[in-house]
C-alpha cells in the first residue's frame, strides 16, 4: 500500500476557502430560519451568502488554470451585482404591502419619501384649477379682471 500523496499548499489554500465560504452559508441559512422580522432576514440572506458563495468560487479557482477560472469570476461578478438590488427590491415591496412594521425600524427614508409624496397628491387634488370653479352656485367672486361674477336678475 503506498502512502497518500502530501496536499500541497493550493490544496489548503482551496479548502479553506471552501470550508470558510460553506460557514458563512450556514450562519446566513441559519439567520434566515432565526431572525425575526422581514428585514434582518434579507440582511442575513443577502449578504453571507454572496460571501460564501465567493469564498467557495475562490477556492475552486485556485486549483484551476486561469482560462477555466475565468468563467467563476464572471459568476461572482454578477452574484455581487443583483443579490443587492434583489434584496431593495424584496424590502420595498414587503415595506408598501405592509409587511414591515415601520414603527419598529430605526430610520425610515422609504417611508418619508412616501408620506411626501402622499402629501403633494393631496394638495393637487384639493386646490381647484380656477377660481369660478371654487365659487359656490349664487355667491359673489370678483374674476381677475375686477368684474363681479355674481348672477344677473
Amino acid at each position: 500500500m503506498g502512502a497518500a500523496p502530501l496536499m500541497g499548499v493550493h490544496d489548503v489554500v482551496s479548502a479553506a476557502l471552501m470550508l470558510a465560504g460553506g460557514l458563512s452559508c450556514l450562519l446566513g441559512a441559519l439567520g434566515l430560519v432565526r431572525l425575526p422580522d422581514l428585514p434582518a432576514r434579507l440582511q442575513a440572506t443577502t449578504k453571507p451568502q454572496t460571501l460564501g458563495l465567493l469564498l467557495i468560487l475562490l477556492g475552486v479557482a485556485v486549483n484551476l488554470e486561469f482560462e477555466n477560472s475565468s468563467t467563476l469570476i464572471l459568476v461572482v461578478l454578477f452574484q455581487v451585482l443583483t443579490a443587492p438590488v434583489i434584496s431593495q427590491v424584496v424590502g420595498r415591496s414587503a415595506y408598501r404591502s405592509g409587511a414591515i412594521d415601520r414603527d419598529a425600524l430605526v430610520v425610515d427614508d422609504l417611508g418619508e419619501d412616501i408620506d411626501a409624496d402622499a402629501r403633494a397628491r393631496e394638495v393637487r387634488t384639493v386646490q381647484p384649477s380656477s377660481p369660478r370653479e371654487s365659487a359656490e352656485p349664487g355667491s359673489s367672486s370678483r374674476s381677475v379682471d375686477g368684474v363681479d361674477g355674481a348672477p344677473e336678475r
